[in-house]
């Protein structure tokens, strides 16, 4: 980055810079191995299953107050973290800022979250102000409810308040056969819908936040598979997803590793261990039933950050 003129004046004047150009990027997630609320009060959360489709987003720093142009033009709340970002840094500019993304919207699985994680260290990147998890929260909390994929690996997130919980570790990648219901989901519309969980529900999700905690520090895709199913049962009251039956069915019939849901979302998927002798024969006999559940099925390729 290229400062043209910086003051001295005490409380620090903004800085303009020309030429200035940030990229970075962000990972999406296939919604959520576990999903739901724990019994202290207002402790809703979610874990991350990280797969390896991106958001990419590139600033260009134009000197001067015209503003933040973001292309493609709806992607507004990209703009609103990019001007953040901008004020944090006492930059007097704004910019160019460019998105490319492998995330389809609305589904559950992290378009919006890896938007504004990958523009504002675009951003950061592009006008030099330093910007840790915890500073990055606060940023993300003045937008709206957010994945946790600013933190690699498999987290405990608290989605709402914006804040991490834990972090489990990595895992081993497994592939996702997804198979989409169609239509979309607004993630903001969905977190203020009343949570319908009783006192038995919320220690049932603790029980299963421990258990999933140990199996990712175990590695035991087994035990996560159980774990992300059961997840997507429990959510049935709450976001019901019609094809759950059938998922599930085939699931048992060529011995998947589990189902996971997007939670907020449109999407299924059915878990594969690519470590599995039978792997590529699981993979063709699942994607054969999904397609006939729906005509949208994708394979999706979980990350690992060992």
């Amino acid at each position: 980055m290229t400062p043209v003129d910086a003051s001295s004046a005490p409380g620090g004047a903004p800085v303009l810079y020309r030429g200035a150009t940030g990229v970075s990027t962000c990972f999406g997630t296939f919604g959520e191995l576990l999903q739901g609320r724990l019994p202290e009060p207002d402790a809703d959360f979610l874990v991350t299953l990280p797969v390896a489709r991106w958001t990419m987003a590139e600033f260009q720093c134009v000197p001067g107050p015209g503003g933040v142009e973001v292309r493609p033009p709806h992607k507004g709340k990209a703009r609103r973290m990019a001007e953040m970002v901008l004020a944090e840094a006492g930059a007097r500019a704004g910019g160019v800022l460019t998105l490319d993304s492998s995330l389809p919207e609305g589904k559950g699985m992290a378009s919006s979250s890896a938007d504004l994680v990958a523009t504002a260290r675009a951003v950061a990147n592009a006008v030099g102000p330093d910007l840790p998890p915890e500073r990055l929260e606060y940023l993300l909390r003045r937008i709206e409810p957010t994945d946790g994929v600013l933190y690699p690996g498999v987290v405990a997130f608290d989605h709402r308040r914006v804040r991490l919980r834990a972090r489990l570790g990595s895992l081993p990648t497994m592939t996702i056969v997804g198979v989409d219901e169609g239509g979309t989901v607004d993630t903001v519309a969905f977190n203020r819908l009343a949570k319908p969980f009783t006192a038995a529900d919320r220690r049932a999700y603790a029980a299963l936040l421990e258990r999933l905690s140990g199996a990712v520090a175990r590695r035991d895709l087994a035990e996560v598979g159980a774990v992300a199913t059961r997840s997507a049962e429990m959510n049935q009251r709450l976001w019901p997803k019609r094809m759950l039956p059938d998922a599930l069915r085939i699931c048992s019939e060529v011995g998947a590793l589990g189902l996971v849901a997007a939670h907020s979302g449109t999407m299924l998927g059915v878990l594969l261990d690519t470590a599995d002798p039978a792997y590529v024969t699981k993979v063709a006999a699942t994607v054969r039933a999904c397609s006939l559940l729906g005509p949208d099925v994708s394979l999706f390729r979980t990350l690992s950050f060992d």
